[in-house]
């Protein structure tokens, strides 16, 4: 398939298009030159929207990365022959910044240090994930922002800021919070896990789900009984995010019993 026939295969959604019409891009320019290549920051739903077309295109090879394990935004990376994953340098496409407040007091939040991001002419996907901290916050950037924000990013909400470059290895990600809950299901569709995870009626779930308020697997879902599976992520906007981490045998009255990760 044409470039064109993919994206008509892959999204409907013409925001997303662009999105994966740039990495479609990317990918040509880094088997073309035999060169690295790496897209803007992904979220979670463009980067699910991606993995599949991928996978049409044979498994190019490359590897998503946002600055440390676990980030949430990412860069895709498209690698040539030559290269492998341990060889890439991470540093190459992308910079951290430390941005100090003062210690006591201080209540900015990740919206306002974006809102000032977005303030000095930066997009979205120049910038990565935003680790607030008391007395701090961590910034992964485009390599290419860096420069940007280290000269023009002074001010978030009514604080100044002290800003300074950090090694991508000082990035200090705060343990996420969950909460693990065993319980049964009678089902294993999509409106009953996530009643479960979130504490919700049966019903009040099903209308999350068909009001357009549910991801699986950062995918928006509209359909109730859409299958759910272990390892699958739910997400209920206003809620937050659950894992189904184990989908175990049945119980003495004929229930699935399920472990759910719910993150607080």
């Amino acid at each position: 398939m044409n470039k064109t026939e993919l994206l008509n295969k892959f999204s409907k959604d013409p925001e997303e298009r662009i999105v994966l019409a740039r990495a479609l891009d990317q990918l040509d320019r880094a088997q073309n030159r035999s060169i690295p290549c790496a897209t803007q920051f992904l979220s979670p739903a463009q980067r699910a929207a991606l993995e599949p077309l991928l996978a049409a295109c044979g498994h190019p090879k490359h590897l998503f990365h946002g600055g440390y394990e676990g980030a949430e935004r990412t860069v895709c990376v498209f690698l040539p022959d030559w290269q492998e994953a341990e060889d890439w340098d991470a540093a190459d496409e992308l910079s951290a910044i430390e941005c100090a407040y003062p210690p006591t007091g201080a209540d900015l939040t990740h919206r306002d240090l974006l809102g000032g991001l977005m303030g000095i002419g930066l997009t979205r996907e120049r910038v990565g994930d935003i680790l607030v901290g008391e007395s701090a916050a961590q910034i992964v950037c485009l390599r290419d922002a860096a420069p940007i924000i280290l000269s023009q990013f002074g001010q978030a909400g009514r604080y100044r800021l002290r800003l300074r470059e950090i090694p991508l290895s000082a990035l200090a990600p705060a343990p996420a919070e969950v909460k693990l809950i065993h319980d049964t299901v009678s089902t294993l569709r999509l409106d009953a896990v996530l009643s479960c995870g979130f504490s919700l009626a049966r019903g009040k779930a099903a209308d999350a789900v068909t009001g357009g308020r549910v991801s699986l697997n950062h995918r928006e879902c509209l359909k109730p009984d859409k299958p759910v599976g272990e390892g699958d992520v739910l997400t209920c906007r206003g809620l937050g995010k659950c894992v189904v981490k184990t989908v175990g045998g049945q119980s003495r009255k004929g229930r699935i019993i399920v472990e759910i990760e719910r993150y607080l």
